[in-house]
């Protein structure tokens, strides 16, 4: 048969049912010999008791003393193995001439059998072969009064006879054994069902290489898996997940509470819940990650949740510079439709035979360009640094913001990570420019980029409505926003960059009533100077 039709439940069975078929036909086996030895044991005790009793008859020793034994004992012995339902009762001489037998033709002849010791006294039981075939039987002396043994009497139960009994015995003993065996074929059958409902129905060979199929995958596949059971424990995660999540791979994670691991907050908080989620980022310590979250099982029954991972770091950082493109692209559109204006005022000027003024306003603007691109330049070498200060700027100035550049920033290249530091000052003047916009004038953004004491000090001051100091430990979470409309990631972006590079933040009160976010970012060893 094909490993198919002999599925790991139906093998069971049969093993099973040949199994449970050789124990109980040994038991009946062992029960039979146990009940031989019983009865054989019985009728020893029955023909020595009978015996005995017997040989202590003064019938008996009156008889042994006539001139005709027999006469008086072959009538008193088959009324006793009558009554006692025994084989036969013979009583004899010491010269183990018979005075009685079941065959009245062996009166007179010699005793078969074992009988020294009963001649010395001593009762004998015995299993021997005579006349009537093999029998267990008893020899006893029988006493004078002046303690002489003038006689012997032997009892005995033939073989054929105990076997008998032993097979009248034998329908209880059989109907037994087939109850034994129905009832352990029946759990048998119940067992292998479950376990047929449980392995669905396959085969060892399916169940092997679905097993090698299944750790292939797992291993191979290039999402993070984590299995969570019902009772929300971890019950399987693969080398990418844990990969992922910083989790060492020497550390046995299967079969611990999710609550006992350590996860992100944001990920424990969204496992416990219990509800589906699609596409819910996760911020780790140096990855964002894209997590899908829904309920599995099979036949209407939950059996736990899958949890899916997708690394998005890079993808987030990409997305971030074209946001960053976007808005300086923005920015330099409307500088393009301002600067045609103002071409086309200057030229207006010179048609009218204005030059000075002409001039004056060209250069005016010309030098506010240039004394923001020099100051910026001057003091941060990092270029996307610096490229996304001048964006930055303009953006601001689109927006009615007057951002500025603190006079004492400075900063080399090479000293942090550009991707880092474009998350940092990025997001924390994106955040800054979000608040003053929307308030009243004035509207000023002062930025602050230096490296001071062996580590890059982040400072972004604006002029708001200020951050509540409750609501500070928040403002780093993802999902928070004061925007309606926001996805509270920014902050939460720069608290990865902090976390990953070993940094604190601050948030204080400006004076002039706005917020200032300090971000210490430290240097590597290696890179200060």
């Amino acid at each position: 048969m094909t490993g198919r039709k002999w599925s790991i439940a139906g093998q069971l069975f049969a093993l099973q049912v040949v199994v449970v078929t050789l124990l109980v036909a040994a038991a009946t086996a062992g029960v039979a010999l146990v009940a031989r030895a019983d009865a054989r044991e019985a009728a020893r005790k029955e023909v020595l008791a009978v015996a005995e009793t017997v040989a202590r008859s003064p019938e008996v020793a009156e008889a042994l003393r006539s001139p005709n034994p027999s006469a008086m004992l072959q009538p008193y012995a088959e009324s006793i193995r009558h009554a006692t339902r025994t084989d036969f009762v013979v009583v004899m001489a010491p010269d183990r001439t018979r005075y009685s037998h079941t065959d009245p033709a062996q009166i007179g002849r010699p005793f078969i059998g074992e009988i020294a010791p009963a001649l010395a006294g001593r009762p004998i039981t015995v299993v021997n072969t005579g006349t009537l075939g093999e029998s267990v039987r008893s020899v006893v002396p029988v006493r004078a009064e002046d303690g002489r043994v003038i006689g012997l009497v032997s009892v005995g139960i033939t073989t054929e006879a105990i076997n008998r009994e032993l097979l009248d015995r034998s329908p209880v003993l059989l109907a037994a054994t087939v109850a034994a065996l129905a009832l352990a074929a029946a759990g048998s059958w119940l067992l292998s069902r479950r376990l047929r409902r449980q392995t669905h129905g396959l085969g060892p060979a399916q169940m092997a290489r679905m097993y090698e199929y299944y750790d292939a995958v797992l291993h191979s596949v290039g999402e993070g898996l984590v299995v969570i059971g019902p009772d929300r424990r971890i019950a399987l995660i693969n080398d990418e997940g844990r990969r992922l999540l910083g989790l060492p791979a020497d550390t046995a994670l299967v079969d611990r509470p999710v609550t006992e691991v350590d996860l992100p907050a944001a990920l424990t908080e969204l496992i416990t819940t219990g509800q589906t989620a699609r596409d819910e980022l996760i911020l780790t310590a140096d990855r964002a990650l894209v997590a899908n979250l829904r309920p599995t099982g099979t036949g209407g029954h939950t059996m736990g949740t899958v949890l899916t991972l997708r690394d998005h770091t890079e993808l987030r950082a990409l997305t971030s510079e074209l946001d960053s493109v976007r808005g300086l692209t923005e920015a330099l559109r409307s500088q393009a439709h301002e600067a045609a204006n103002r071409l086309h005022t200057v030229l207006t000027l010179v048609e009218l035979g204005r030059a000075e003024e002409a001039v004056r306003l060209a250069t005016e603007e010309l030098a506010l360009a240039q004394q923001l691109t020099d100051q910026v330049v001057g003091a941060i070498t990092e270029p996307a640094l610096a490229a996304l200060l001048l964006g930055k700027s303009a953006q601001a100035a689109e927006r009615g913001v007057e951002l500025t550049v603190d006079p004492a920033s400075r900063l080399d290249v090479g000293t942090l990570p550009a991707g880092d530091l474009l998350t940092v000052v990025g997001n924390l003047v994106d955040n800054a420019l979000e608040a003053v916009a929307a308030g009243k004038p004035p509207r000023r953004v002062r930025v602050r980029v230096a490296e001071t004491e062996g580590e890059v000090l982040v400072e972004v001051t604006d002029s708001g409505s200020g951050l509540p100091p409750d609501r500070v430990a928040d403002a780093f979470r993802r999902g928070w926003s004061t925007k309606a409309s926001g996805r509270g990631l920014g902050l939460a972006l720069v608290g990865q960059v902090l976390i990953r590079h070993g940094g604190r933040h601050e948030v204080a009160e400006a004076a002039d009533g706005g917020t200032v976010f300090r971000a210490h970012l430290p240097i590597p060893v290696e890179q200060r100077t």
